[in-house]
């Protein structure tokens, strides 16, 4: 999410962020709560996570140092579309929607940096969801022959 900050907006992004400690087993936000924020990990691990039809917590990814989390909730409102929790002793930077904002109102440039590289983040996990989705359709048809015609 740092992606091309210079050094000034990189100070005036800290100055925004709230830290936050948490320690292994806290749950930061679960699925359809509504979100509210985005978190910045500086240490430890979280678990994305999103309950499946059957009732059973199904991880999604693991998200180390320097990764981004929670970023759709600055952007728009809406509930949480999955689970965060902390499965190593982390610390956290905590940016709220409305801090968000006013930064983007005082700081135009900024806000327009910070907003292409959450869209970005977004899209890569987009792009790595639908290459699973594929490699798991193949797997399940078991590699079917791809049949020409009208499609």
């Amino acid at each position: 999410m740092l992606k091309g900050l210079d050094e000034g907006e990189l100070t005036l992004l800290a100055e925004t962020l709230v830290p936050r400690q948490m320690i292994e087993g806290t749950t930061v936000f679960i699925e359809n709560m509504p979100g509210e924020s985005l978190y910045l990990i500086q240490q430890g691990a979280v678990q994305i996570s999103r309950m499946t039809p059957e009732g059973e917590e199904r991880t999604l990814l693991i998200l180390g140092p320097e990764n981004v989390f929670g970023e759709l909730a600055v952007i728009t409102p809406g509930q949480r579309p999955v689970t965060a929790r902390i499965v190593e002793a982390a610390s956290l930077l905590n940016l709220t929607r409305k801090d968000f904002d006013q930064l983007c109102e005082r700081h135009p440039r900024l806000g327009m940096k910070l907003m292409r590289n959450i869209v970005r983040v977004f899209s890569e996990r987009v792009r790595a969801a639908e290459e699973d989705f594929h490699e798991m359709l193949r797997i399940v048809l078991g590699k079917a022959p791809h049949h020409a015609g009208g499609q």
